[in-house]
């Protein structure tokens, strides 16, 4: 064996930049979720009708209550489906 320490891979090693999370209510500067828009909460729902969590959005503690609330409202009132095949 030579003195060469460097180690040599054929294919180059794939390093996963974490993408950082962020609110996007705090980053658009929106103090009110309207329930009565359901395009924009389903952007928070998944294909079966539940609701995303805050690990995957990104949303903080707060706005993520109110999201909920702003879903539940919706769903009560007939704008968004409880349940759901293939919602989107």
């Amino acid at each position: 064996m030579a003195d060469n320490s460097e180690i040599r891979y054929l294919n180059p090693i794939d390093i996963e930049v974490k993408k950082s999370k962020y609110c996007r209510f705090k980053k658009s500067g929106i103090k009110f979720i309207d329930y009565k828009d359901p395009d924009f909460l389903m952007k928070f729902i998944n294909e079966q009708g539940k609701l995303l969590p805050r690990r995957i959005t990104g949303t903080s503690a707060k706005y993520q209550k109110r999201v909920s609330q702003a879903v539940k409202r919706a769903r009560h009132l007939a704008i968004l489906p409880y349940l759901a095949d293939q919602l989107k």
